[in-house]
């Protein structure tokens, strides 16, 4: 699983399709799924691409990800009663955009990724994702969900059965959810719960973030990098795209071209993963065949779907009797961090980003003896 992200407009969709092209010569067997919900995969393909897979090269298989679908299968039940809930005084659409979460969308636009999984026709799926805001949102709601289903759910669905009939005899029925909007909630839990677990699973789906040599998205991508290592996300690679070539980079050009080159040599010193370069092209890249040349100038003779790095983001290992958890925070500061032992759970916070870290039952309830910031790793020693 190859998932691009990057801030909005730096070519992550062209480099998708790229990556996919590229791989599918290699001769993998290729799904490329989009989840933006501004689809582009048909513009950078130059040709029509729906709602239903469709083969546009041999070894190559494209979708764009209907969201609008997904979120009513997973949440049209729960957004039903919560519209009535607010009355018919509130017109439908407004209503549709109140009642959606931020992350939500995004989260169960990804749910494909596991079907296409479980058709297992496909060696390696490449993904077109939603720009990095987007991205972050959809990896906090799975821990904003676990917390209400843990401390909530069982409580409110008790609640709800003793008080469901003399609400419905006093006329007030609305006012409790119904059996089936529980049951909504369990299914939308398993979905967002299996999502979860492929996104964080380091041995099969990585991250590939697409930056321009431009100081903000820079600085924007360094914070992305830090908040996926957060949530348990690798990154095996940095693609800058849209690189000046050097016979553009005399003249008028000659200030941006150095411009450039600075943040390239930040952003060489920024990621601790191979980094990848995309030329400026004169005209935009569009159709296969300039597609396949731009994975060419990119990956070379490098299969696109081989892990480029393997670290694990998250590390849990025993040294000199006591327990260390260590996660990767580059760019970081002690000033930002916070770290806070909850029952069995690390709560680690970094800048406006929260993420819950189960803790095996070996380490559960165990004091934190120290935790340390230092060369961008997060290390918490818990007590023997």
């Amino acid at each position: 699983m190859v998932l691009h992200t990057g801030k909005g407009g730096v070519g992550k969709t062209s480099l998708a399709v790229a990556t996919a092209l590229g791989a599918a010569q290699h001769g993998h067997r290729v799904f490329l799924l989009s989840t933006d919900s501004a689809h582009s995969l048909g513009d950078a393909l130059g040709r029509d691409v729906g709602a239903r897979p469709l083969e546009v090269v041999p070894g190559l298989v494209v979708q764009e990800v209907s969201a609008l679908a997904e979120l009513d299968r997973s949440w049209g039940e729960i957004q039903e009663w919560l519209h009535a809930l607010l009355g018919g005084d509130v017109d439908e659409l407004v209503a549709e955009e109140l009642l959606v979460f931020p992350g939500l969308e995004e989260l169960v636009s990804l749910r494909a990724i596991r079907e296409v999984e479980a058709t297992g026709d496909y060696d390696v799926c490449v993904v077109d994702c939603a720009p990095t805001g987007s991205t972050l949102r959809l990896l906090r709601f799975p821990d904003v969900l676990r917390l209400f289903m843990e401390k909530f759910f069982d409580f409110e669905r008790k609640a709800a059965r003793a008080v469901r009939s003399v609400a419905n005899r006093l006329g007030a029925g609305r006012l409790v959810a119904p059996e089936e909007v529980f049951d909504a909630f369990e299914r939308l839990y398993r979905d967002v719960e299996s999502v979860r677990h492929i996104l964080s699973d380091t041995e099969r789906t990585s991250v590939r973030l697409v930056v321009n040599p431009a100081r903000v998205i820079v600085a924007e991508t360094r914070r992305s990098f830090a908040y996926l290592n957060l949530y348990g996300v690798a990154t095996d690679a940095v693609i800058v795209n849209r690189v000046l070539p050097t016979e553009a980079a005399g003249g008028y050009f000659a200030r941006w071209a150095e411009r450039e080159r600075e943040e390239i040599s930040e952003i060489e010193r920024s990621f601790p993963v191979p980094i990848f370069h995309a030329p400026l092209h004169s005209s935009e890249p569009v159709g296969i065949d300039a597609l396949r040349g731009l994975a060419k100038l990119v990956y070379g003779d490098r299969d696109p779907a081989q892990r480029f790095t393997c670290a694990r983001p998250i590390r849990l290992d025993r040294r000199d009797g006591r327990t260390r958890l260590e996660i990767d925070l580059p760019h970081a500061t002690r000033d930002e961090v916070d770290v806070l032992v909850h029952g069995d759970e690390l709560w680690v916070s970094v800048r406006d980003a929260r993420r819950r870290v189960a803790l095996p039952a070996s380490v559960a309830g165990r004091a934190v003896a120290a935790a340390r910031l230092e060369r961008g790793v997060l290390e918490v020693v818990f007590e023997p």
